[in-house]
């Protein structure tokens, strides 16, 4: 264990490298997909993440907590967010039927409408900016890595 005033352990110039082009490259794909998707079709990424849990969620719905978690982010942002996407008529909120206290986000039809028109949009340029730049074995590679970190932070 090393204490407050040890030496952090600083990155090599190559663990440096990878880190920086890591970021700059999520970044600028983030920011690509989520451009696309609003100037295409008046959705951000967020929404769209929204959509696509919800449309795979049984009977269209989840717990307002369980969608926070999945899609990473806290409560009061995705009342927020759930919120606007009422407002378009995407989704409805309603009191959870086993448990007055929690509340239910639902899909709705204009909610699978906009979805099914972004889906092939979003899919498309998740092709273009990253799946087929990648070999199988990168792929497989970015996977296995990606599972590692999300297991290692999943209860951070």
């Amino acid at each position: 264990m090393t204490s407050e005033r040890d030496e952090p352990k600083w990155l090599t110039a190559k663990e440096q490298e990878a880190w920086r082009l890591y970021m700059d490259g999520n970044n600028r794909l983030m920011s690509a997909l989520s451009r696309s998707l609003n100037d295409r079709h008046d959705l951000s990424l967020a929404e769209y993440r929204i959509l696509v849990m919800l449309s795979e969620a049984p009977d269209g719905a989840l717990r307002m907590s369980d969608l926070a978690d999945g899609v990473l982010s806290s409560r009061s942002r995705l009342t927020h967010q759930i919120r606007r996407m009422e407002q378009e008529k995407m989704v409805v909120r309603s009191s959870c039927p086993d448990d007055g206290r929690g509340v239910l986000a639902t899909i709705t039809d204009e909610g699978r409408r906009r979805l099914a028109e972004a889906a092939p949009t979003h899919v498309d340029d998740v092709r273009n900016y990253l799946i087929d730049l990648l070999s199988a074995d990168e792929l497989d590679m970015l996977a296995r890595v990606f599972a590692r970190v999300e297991h290692t932070l999943a209860d951070r």
